[in-house]
């Protein structure tokens, strides 16, 4: 009688870590202080529990803190979209910029938005808005 070879298994589980590596989180934003204080209350000690101006006090900080992020996406989407439009308004006028140590100046033709800073064509040039250094009206011919 012949016994069929076995393959090795591989354990997968709780402690392997087959089952992939999870990346500890960076900032701390309401999911993890809702957890924190969920597992603070769930610990604390029955004879003496924990202060409820201090519980008030830490939630109206994560209030504090989710206004805070909502504000600051606000200014960056504000701040995209000032560039975008600052980046039209150069459509049709003679614009400069600097390449190898040297000025050159152009009609700028159109504007790209598809990466986060606006490009402008310029005599069929794509040029990061960021990098134009100058604007001049072009005279009405």
């Amino acid at each position: 009688m012949t016994i069929d070879a076995i393959s090795a298994t591989q354990a997968t589980g709780m402690y392997t870590g087959t089952t992939g590596t999870r990346e500890p989180k960076q900032v701390m934003d309401s999911e993890v202080f809702l957890s924190l204080l969920v597992t603070q209350l769930a610990n604390q000690d029955p004879s003496s529990p924990m202060d409820t101006n201090q519980m008030i006090s830490q939630t109206t900080q994560l209030a504090s803190m989710e206004q805070l992020t909502t504000l600051t996406t606000l200014n960056e989407e504000n701040f995209s979209l000032q560039m975008r439009i600052a980046a039209a308004s150069l459509v049709g006028k003679e614009v400069s910029y600097e390449k190898d140590g040297t000025t050159v100046t152009g009609i700028a033709d159109s504007v790209s938005f598809a990466n986060s800073v606006p490009t402008v064509s310029i005599n069929g040039v794509d040029v990061d808005l960021d990098r134009i250094s100058g604007v001049t009206t072009t005279p009405a011919t």
